[in-house]
C-alpha cells in the first residue's frame, strides 16, 4: 500500500481498504463528503484510521437499497482516494471527506469480513498526445453547456462555474462536471469508467444537454405555478378587504364565530390536550381566507368533534324483572339467547365497570338477530345504533380517512357514536361475517382495536385524530355463518346461536308480532282483518320454507294488502282468511310436505344443513340390469360421490350379512339420485342414508316411513359423528317425520334442540350401519 500517491509509477495496491457507496460516485481530484453508518464501512474507516497512509478504495453498490452487498453487487472499478476528515456526528455514524486521487479496478477480493479490503490495479487512461482542434472545441462546447446548466440551476455556486472555465484538460473537465451536475449515479459510473479523455468528455456534453433541456421544462412549469400563485394572493387581500367590510357593517365575523367554538370547546369538559387541540384548530381557522378549501376542512372537523358525546352518558336502570319483561314482550321463544343476555345485564347490574364484553349473534336470516340486539340496548336502557359490515372493504369506512383528503369524513364508528348521541351505546356491527378486502386495505383488522377491551379506551379514527373512549360501548355482532367470521375477530366475542324457529313458534310470532305489525302498517283494524291460526300453520307449512319468519311476514303482508285493496274498494267491510280460502289471497301452495306415504323400497331420508335451517334430502336407488356401473346424479358434490362409492364397498363387503347378491357389482347398475337436482349437494353426513337405500334396493326390503336419519360411515360400518344437528333436527320436526337415528357421538348434542322438537322426535343413537338398517329396514314376516 502506498503512501501518497506522488509517485505516478506505482500501478498496483494490494490490500487497500474500500467502502461500498451508495447512490454517489468519487471521481480522481475531486472531493466528496458522505455519511458512514454500517458496520462494515465504519471498520474500514477505523483500520484506516489507525494507519499512517489514510488511503482507501471507493467503489459504489449496483443498486443503492441493497443493506449488506456481497461482492457481485459491486462495480469492478472505483477510485483511490486520501481521507482528509473524519466526524463522529452519532454513537454509530460517521461524517468522512474523501479526496479522490486516481481510477482503479478490483483485481480480487482480500478479505470480506469484518471490513471488504481487495488488491486493486491502477487504470491507465488515454490522454490525447497534444491539444487538438477537436478537443479544444469539446473543451469550449462543454463549458459553454455548463454555463447553460448554471443558469437554469440555482443551487450551483458561481465558484464551481469559474473552477470549470479554468479547467482545458478534456480529461479533467469531464470529470469535474460529472462530479458537479445533477446526473444519475449510473451515469457517472460509466464515465468514470471511461477511459479515453475525449469518449468521456463526449459523454459528458450528452448527458448535460438532456439535464438542461429538463431544468428548462422544470423554469416553465414553475413560473406557471407561480403566476397562479400571484393570483391566489391577489383574491386572498380582496377577501380580506370583503371580511373588513362586513364587519363594519356588522355582520358576523370568523372571529364571532372562533368564539362561538371557544364556548362550545369549553362545555365539552375534555382534558386540557383535547381542548387546546380543539381550540388551535378553531384559532387556525380564523386566519384562513375566506371560503378556502382547507377552512371548510377545518370547519367540518370541528363541528364533528363537538358533536362526539365525549362526556355523556345515557343509562336507565331496569330490575331484572323489568328487563325480563322487555325481552318477553319483544320476542317470543328465544330462551336459552335471553337467559344468556339476562345473565350479561346481571353483571352490568352489578359489576358496572366490567369491560371487554362483546357478543355475536350467529344465526340464519330472519331468526331476530337484529331485534334482538336492539331489545338489548332497551332492556339495559341504552341508545342503540347500527354499523352495517355487509360488503366492507376500505379501512377507512371504519377508521375514516385523514383530513389531509379533500372530502375527508371520519369513520362508520364515529358517526354512529354521534348519531347515538351517548359514550356508552349498544352498537350494533351488523353481518360481520361479510367484510371484504382489497388493496385499500383490511377492515377486519380496524375493528380488532375496536373489540379489544385492552386497546379501545384510546381508539384513534384517522379524521378526528383525538383518542375517544370505546370501552363504556356494548358492542354486539351479528353473522349468518360462524365459519366466515374472521378467526382473530372470532377469537374475541362470545357466539351465541339463533336456531331455526318450530312450527309453533313461529305461530305464536305470527299471532303476536307480525299481524298486529302489518294490520298497522297497512292502516287496518283488527276487526277489519282476521287471520285464524289454522290459516297461520298452513301459510307456515305451504308457502314458506325458512328458518326464521321473513317470508312469513312477507306472506301476511301480501293478504293485508289484497285486504285493503278489498275494503278500499268497497266491496267489503271485513276480510277472514282461513286455511280453506288461503289460495284467494296467497295463490296455490308453494310447498308440498316432501316425506313417504308409505314403506318403500330403495328410497331413504336424509337430513342436511343449509343456510335456511337444514332440509331433507329423499335419497333414491334403482337396480338396472346391467354391468356393474355406478350412475350418481343430483347435482352432487364430491364428498357425496365419495359416500356413495365408500357406500358401495362396504355392501360388497358384507352381502352375506346384508343378505345381497354377492354378484351384483358385476350383473346390476346401480343408479343413485337425489331429487332437485338443480340445488348443488356436498356434505359429510349422507354415509348412512344411501347405504341404507342401496341395501333396502338390494335386498328388497323397505325402509320406513317417517324415518330419517344422519351420519357418514366408514368402509368398516361404523357411524361417524356430523355437525348441525340442530339445524336437521329441525328440518326433520318441519317435515312430520316421527324418528332420526343419529350417530352415538352426538347424543350431547341433543341438550340444544328443543324441547318442542325432542318431544314430537324419537332420537335412535347408533354406532354402527348394521344398527341402522335393523331400525330402518322393515324385516320380512
Amino acid at each position: 500500500m502506498a503512501k501518497v500517491l506522488v509517485n505516478t509509477n506505482i500501478s498496483k495496491f494490494d490490500n487497500i481498504p474500500m467502502i461500498a457507496l451508495r447512490g454517489v460516485v468519487l471521481f480522481p481530484e475531486m472531493t466528496l463528503r458522505f455519511d458512514v453508518s454500517r458496520q462494515k464501512s465504519v471498520a474500514a474507516l477505523q483500520h484506516v484510521s489507525e494507519g499512517d497512509q489514510q488511503l482507501i478504495f471507493l467503489a459504489a453498490q449496483e443498486n443503492a437499497e441493497v443493506q449488506n452487498p456481497r461482492k457481485e453487487d459491486i462495480f469492478q472499478i472505483g477510485t483511490i482516494g486520501k481521507i482528509k476528515q473524519i466526524v463522529k456526528t452519532t454513537p454509530d455514524s460517521y461524517a468522512v471527506l474523501v479526496e479522490g486521487i486516481l481510477r482503479a479496478k478490483i483485481t480480487d477480493y482480500v478479505q470480506m469480513k469484518p471490513f471488504f479490503s481487495a488488491n486493486v490495479e491502477r487504470i491507465v487512461e488515454k490522454a490525447p498526445l497534444r491539444n487538438t482542434t477537436t478537443g479544444e472545441a469539446l473543451v469550449r462546447t462543454a463549458q459553454r453547456i455548463f454555463s447553460e446548466y448554471f443558469e437554469l440551476n440555482d443551487n450551483t455556486a458561481r465558484e464551481i462555474l469559474m473552477s470549470a472555465l479554468a479547467k482545458t484538460q478534456p480529461g479533467v473537465l469531464s470529470d469535474f462536471i460529472a462530479s458537479n451536475s445533477m446526473m444519475p449515479f449510473e451515469e457517472q459510473q460509466a464515465i468514470l469508467e471511461e477511459k479515453s479523455h475525449i469518449s468521456r468528455l463526449k459523454r459528458v456534453i450528452s448527458l448535460l444537454s438532456h439535464q438542461n433541456s429538463v431544468l428548462k421544462l422544470e423554469n416553465e412549469i414553475e413560473d406557471k405555478v407561480r403566476v397562479s400563485m400571484d393570483k391566489n394572493q391577489r383574491d386572498y387581500f380582496l377577501k380580506e378587504q370583503l371580511r373588513t367590510i362586513s364587519e363594519e357593517l356588522g355582520e358576523e365575523s370568523e372571529m364571532d364565530e372562533y368564539m362561538d367554538y371557544k364556548t362550545r370547546i369549553k362545555a365539552l369538559r375534555v382534558s386540557p390536550e383535547i381542548s387546546e387541540k380543539l381550540e388551535k384548530e378553531a384559532l387556525k381557522l380564523v386566519k384562513m381566507p375566506l371560503g378556502s378549501q382547507e377552512a371548510t376542512i377545518i370547519r367540518n372537523y370541528l363541528d364533528c368533534c363537538l358533536d362526539l358525546p365525549w362526556n355523556i352518558s345515557v343509562s336507565k336502570k331496569h330490575t331484572i324483572e323489568q328487563m325480563k319483561a322487555i325481552l318477553d314482550k319483544d320476542h317470543y321463544g328465544l330462551q336459552k339467547v335471553k337467559d344468556r343476555i339476562l345473565e350479561h345485564l346481571a353483571v352490568e347490574l352489578l359489576s358496572p365497570d366490567i369491560k371487554g364484553q362483546v357478543i355475536c349473534l350467529v344465526g340464519p336470516p330472519g331468526t331476530g338477530k337484529s331485534s334482538v340486539a336492539r331489545s338489548i340496548a332497551r332492556a339495559g336502557g341504552r341508545n342503540f345504533a347500527t354499523i352495517s359490515l355487509g360488503g366492507v372493504r376500505d379501512e377507512a369506512d371504519i377508521r375514516g380517512h385523514r383530513k389531509t383528503y379533500v372530502g375527508a369524513m371520519p369513520g362508520r364508528l364515529i358517526n354512529a357514536l354521534i348519531s347515538a348521541k351517548s359514550n356508552n351505546p349498544v352498537i350494533l356491527l351488523d353481518e360481520i361475517d361479510k367484510l371484504g378486502n382489497d388493496y385499500r386495505g383490511d377492515p377486519s383488522s380496524a375493528l380488532l382495536e375496536l373489540l379489544d377491551a385492552e386497546q379501545n379506551n384510546a381508539f384513534v379514527d384517522h379524521f378526528i385524530e383525538l383518542p375517544f373512549d370505546l370501552s363504556n360501548v356494548l358492542f354486539i355482532t351479528t353473522a349468518n355463518y360462524y365459519e366466515n367470521i374472521p378467526e382473530p375477530l372470532r377469537d374475541r366475542m362470545e357466539i351465541i346461536s339463533l336456531t331455526s324457529y318450530t312450527r309453533e313458534e313461529k305461530r305464536n310470532i305470527a299471532k303476536l308480532h307480525l299481524i298486529p305489525k302489518q294490520l298497522k302498517k297497512h292502516g287496518l283494524k283488527k276487526t277489519q282483518l282476521t287471520i285464524n291460526d289454522n290459516a297461520v300453520n298452513a301459510i307456515i307449512d305451504n308457502y314458506t320454507r325458512e328458518a326464521g319468519v321473513r317470508e312469513l311476514e312477507r306472506e301476511i303482508a301480501a293478504i293485508c294488502r289484497k285486504t285493503a285493496l278489498a275494503i278500499a274498494s268497497g266491496e267489503t267491510a271485513k276480510v277472514g282468511v282461513k286455511s280453506e280460502n288461503l289460495d284467494k289471497y296467497l295463490g296455490p301452495a308453494k310447498f308440498k310436505p316432501d316425506m313417504a306415504v308409505d314403506n318403500e323400497v330403495g328410497v331413504a331420508t336424509g337430513l342436511a344443513w343449509t343456510a335456511i335451517g337444514g332440509d331433507t334430502l329423499q335419497i333414491e336407488v334403482s337396480v338396472l340390469e346391467g354391468s356393474g356401473k355406478l350412475e350418481l346424479t343430483g347435482s352432487l358434490g364430491d364428498v357425496m360421490k365419495e359416500s356413495a362409492r365408500a357406500a358401495v364397498s362396504y355392501i360388497r363387503s358384507a352381502c352375506d350379512k346384508l343378505g345381497v347378491d354377492k354378484e351384483f357389482y358385476k350383473t346390476k347398475d346401480l343408479h343413485i339420485h337425489v331429487p332437485e337436482g338443480a340445488v348443488p349437494k356436498d356434505g359429510p353426513s349422507a354415509g348412512i342414508t344411501i347405504t341404507t337405500a342401496l341395501v333396502s334396493a338390494l335386498s328388497g326390503k323397505p325402509v320406513r316411513k317417517n324415518l330419517a336419519m344422519t351420519g357418514e360411515m366408514t368402509l368398516r360400518g361404523r357411524v361417524l359423528p356430523i355437525g348441525g344437528l340442530k339445524e336437521k333436527a329441525m328440518a326433520a320436526y318441519r317435515m312430520g317425520m316421527k324418528t332420526v337415528l343419529i350417530p352415538e357421538e352426538n347424543k350431547p348434542d341433543l341438550f340444544e334442540i328443543d324441547k318442542a322438537v325432542k318431544d314430537a322426535l324419537e332420537f335412535i343413537p347408533v354406532k354402527h350401519i348394521d344398527e341402522v338398517l335393523v331400525q330402518a329396514l322393515v324385516s320380512e314376516n
